[in-house]
């Protein structure tokens, strides 16, 4: 067997029971199995996989050789044998020797979530950096289960023939893993000096950014063509969006922002696969403004905000200035939308709903912009005149004697930036 992970969109059809193991473990980590397992079925649709049945057992601790019972190995290979499925698919983390003994007992392929979000993923990487980013965080998957992965891979061979100085095939399989690993970093960092010398040059130029965040199939695709009229893929799936996409949003002022559409989060997101791509992510730090997009019509909304801040957390973006969008209450019960939070820093819209659009732009603007700032700028100082349009909305212009007075609506990031300019010039006796 190749070592590289399954391909879950193979020719031949893949028709799986799903298998869930509920611990003690994740019963105190407040993740609920249920939804878990639904977000698995939804998953294993996205790659094409045909489901079959669930499969649950509840357990104190996971079983050392079998992660589940043998008791439920046998129904699992039962319930294989009756309804003609080809894979199992885990709701967990499973270990090489774990997927090893599976396999053999089961003949069937055996694959766990993570697995199956990587190759999700490897399915859906585009660019040069996302395709780059997936393969790194699948060997880095496969390195430490390289053992379970196909029974060829394990057998070392022994007796007759065996010994002596060549290596082993697993031994070669790993060493060529190893140095692609090192091979896909250094790509990995050209990619990422890029990235890095054009946030520079944003920064340089002015460019305001906001991020749109959320968990997976919030919505973020849509709004983003909604309000940009973006030529994005939007599908009704898990992780329609890869690449981070980003084009000029027009604020109602005239100023011009740049929105970029961001991966979608979900619970239990692979440990390699955020750190493969957390250049990407960390795009979020460089925004002057977050929109965390939640499916206001999910039940399990609650949850997936806390995810979302989690990772928000986790690449050290909390404390962006955030804006809540409910998103989707077109789908939602008049009910379901009063028990949302409202007031400043929350809005419910739909994406296809133009008021609510407006709603959105102004919101962005009120958010970016700080106070309302008076000036009186010498007529000699044209130089000044410019930079106040530099640094926000010029409301009111007047004349008085050799002065001009300006009212202007500061933009909170450019007036950080460039306000010590401006600071011997601001009208006190007009400030309220």
């Amino acid at each position: 067997m190749a070592t590289t992970t399954h391909d879950t969109n193979s020719e031949i059809q893949d028709r799986a029971i799903l298998v869930s193991l509920v611990t003690d473990e994740v019963k105190r980590s407040g993740i609920d199995p249920e939804y878990s397992l639904q977000e698995l079925v939804q998953l294993a649709e996205t790659a094409g996989v045909e489901v079959l049945e669930v499969l649950r057992q509840n357990k104190e601790t996971p079983d050392s050789k079998w992660f589940i019972g043998k008791g439920k190995v046998e129904e699992l290979r039962m319930a294989a044998d009756g309804l003609g499925a080809n894979t199992a698919i885990f709701d967990q983390e499973l270990s090489g020797a774990q997927v090893r003994n599976l396999e053999e007992a089961l003949d069937l392929k055996i694959i766990d979530r993570t697995q199956l979000i990587l190759d999700i993923f490897a399915g859906r990487a585009k660019t040069r950096e996302g395709i780059i980013q997936v393969e790194l965080a699948q060997l880095s998957y496969l390195l430490p289960r390289l053992s379970g992965h196909g029974k060829n891979l394990s057998r070392l061979g022994g007796g007759i023939g065996t010994r002596g100085p060549g290596e082993s095939k697993l031994e070669t399989d790993r060493r060529h893993i190893r140095d692609r690993i090192g091979e896909l970093k250094r790509q990995l960092d050209e990619v990422v000096k890029t990235r890095n010398l054009h946030r520079e040059r944003r920064r340089k130029s002015g460019v305001v950014q906001v991020a749109l965040v959320g968990y997976t199939n919030a919505g973020k695709s849509t709004l983003l063509k909604q309000l940009t009229d973006a030529d994005v893929y939007i599908e009704n799936q898990l992780f329609a969006t890869l690449d981070p996409t980003s084009r000029l949003l027009e604020l109602p002022g005239g100023k011009s922002v740049v929105l970029t559409d961001t991966v979608g989060f979900i619970q239990n997101l692979p440990h390699d696969l955020v750190a493969s791509f957390r250049a990407t992510l960390e795009e979020v730090n460089e925004a002057n403004l977050v929109l965390h997009v939640v499916d206001a019509s999910s039940p399990m909304r609650e949850e997936q905000m806390e995810v979302v801040q989690t990772i928000l957390e986790d690449l050290g973006a909390s404390g962006k200035p955030q804006i809540v969008l409910f998103n989707k209450s077109d789908l939602c019960r008049p009910e379901q939308l009063e028990m949302l939070p409202g007031g400043s820093g929350y809005l419910k819209v739909s994406a296809f709903n133009a008021e609510d659009l407006d709603r959105i732009k102004d919101t962005i603007q009120n958010e970016l912009s700080g106070d309302t700032l008076s000036f009186r700028i010498p007529s000699s100082r044209g130089d000044l005149s410019s930079l106040l349009y530099r640094v926000g909305d010029v409301l009111d212009q007047s004349f008085e004697e050799d002065d001009t007075l300006y009212s202007v609506r500061v933009n909170k990031d450019d007036y950080e930036k460039w306000g010590y300019m401006l600071a011997d010039f601001v009208n006190h006796s007009d400030q309220d």
